[in-house]
C-alpha cells in the first residue's frame, strides 16, 4: 500500500515503538516508503517535520503525512573516517544511519549523502583527485549497521574482491547485542526475499533461496541480553539479523524481524550490530590484510546499560 496524504493517530498498542515502525503499522506502507518519507521530510508531528526513524512515539500523537512538503536541506554532512586507502581500494569505518549506496527512488540530494558518495567526496578533499571512476561496491552494510567496509578503486580490484566474497574467503566479524541468553552455535538456512509476509526469512524448501551460514560466539552474559560475535561464512542480506531473530534472539534495537513477547524490551537507537573486523587478500599485493574498528558510542552506551549490576 502506497503512502497517501493524511493523519494517523498513534494507538496505545504502538506507544513506545520507533517512529518508522509505528508509521508502517498505521499505513501499511513498505519499510522503504516509510523511511524515504521520513528522510525527505514528508512526516510531521504537532506540525513539525520529523526525520528521526528511531524516535519513540506516544499514544495519541498525530502523525501527519504531507507528500508535497519540500525536501529539507541536509544539515551537517557526516564525517566518514578513512581507515586505509591506496590505488586499489579504500577502507572506511561506516557510521550508522547512512545507506551504503542509493536505493529505490531516492532523490538526487539523498544519493549525494550515501556512503559511496561521501567517501568519494572525502578522497577528493584529501587528495584533490577528480575524474576517477566511481567506487566499486563489493559489499554492503545495512543503513543502521556501523563498521568496517571496503570499496574498490579499480575494475581489477573489484573483480578480485568480488571473487574472494564468492569463494567465502573474506574474514567478516561483527559484534552484536542480542536479546536473551545466546549460546555459541552455527546457524544454517536458506534465505528467501519473501517468507510469506513480505519480509526476508528462512525456507525449508531446498530449491528456493540461497544458503546462509552464520557462526555465533557468545562473549558476555548481560541483563536480558548477550554480547556476541558473529562470523559470516556467507553474506546474504540481513543474514545475522534474520538468523538471530528466527532463533528467538533478535538484536537489541531490531524492529523488522523481532517478534513481540520476546523478553524485556531494551531501548536502543538502532539494531546493535557493528562490523568490527574485515580481512582479505589485497588485490594488488596478494598479501592478507585485516582491518578493525571499535564499536561507536551508541553501541558502547547500550552495552554499558546492559551490564549486570554489581552489589556493593
Amino acid at each position: 500500500m502506497a503512502l497517501e496524504n493524511g493523519s494517523h493517530v498513534v494507538t496505545a498498542a504502538l506507544a513506545g515503538r520507533r517512529l518508522d515502525a509505528a508509521l508502517r503499522a498505521l499505513t501499511g506502507a513498505s519499510w522503504g516508503e516509510v523511511r524515504r518519507a521520513l528522510a525527505s521530510g514528508k512526516v510531521r508531528i504537532a506540525g513539525e517535520g520529523v526525520r528521526d526513524e528511531a524516535r519513540a512515539v506516544t499514544a495519541g500523537a498525530v502523525l501527519e503525512i504531507v507528500l508535497a512538503a519540500p525536501h529539507p536541506r541536509k544539515a551537517n554532512t557526516p564525517e566518514v573516517p578513512i581507515v586505509y586507502v591506496d590505488g586499489a581500494l579504500v577502507v572506511v569505518n561506516k557510521p550508522a544511519g547512512i545507506s551504503t549506496v542509493p536505493f529505490g527512488d531516492e532523490s538526487r540530494q539523498d544519493a549525494q549523502h550515501t556512503l559511496d558518495a561521501l567517501v568519494r567526496a572525502a578522497l577528493t578533499r584529501k587528495f584533490g583527485e577528480r575524474g576517477r571512476p566511481p567506487l566499486g561496491v563489493v559489499q554492503r552494510l545495512d543503513k543502521d549497521t556501523s563498521g568496517i567496509i571496503v570499496f574498490a578503486r579499480s575494475l581489477a580490484a573489484k573483480l578480485h574482491l568480488s571473487q574472494q566474497l564468492r569463494l567465502h574467503t573474506v574474514h567478516r566479524r561483527y559484534l552484536a547485542i542480542a536479546r536473551g541468553v545466546v549460546c555459541s552455535q552455527t546457524f544454517r538456512s536458506r534465505l528467501v526475499k519473501d517468507r510469506g509476509d513480505g519480509r526476508r526469512g528462512s525456507t525449508t524448501n531446498p530449491r528456493l533461496g540461497q544458503e546462509a551460514i552464520t557462526h555465533v560466539e557468545a562473549l558476555e552474559a548481560l541483563d536480558g541480553a548477550t554480547l556476541i560475535a558473529c562470523r559470516l561464512e556467507t553474506g546474504r542480506t540481513h543474514q545475522i539479523r534474520i538468523h538471530l531473530a528466527e532463533a528467538g534472539h533478535a538484536l537489541v534495537g531490531e524492529d523488522v524481524y523481532a517478534r513481540r513477547g520476546e523478553g524485556p524490551l531494551i531501548a536502543a537507537p538502532r539494531q546493535m550490530l557493528h562490523a568490527c573486523e574485515l580481512g582479505f587478500l589485497h588485490p594488488t599485493t596478494e598479501r592478507e590484510v585485516r582491518f578493525e574498528a571499535a564499536p561507536p558510542e551508541d553501541f558502547a552506551a547500550v552495552l554499558a546499560r546492559c551490564k549486570p549490576s554489581v552489589a556493593g
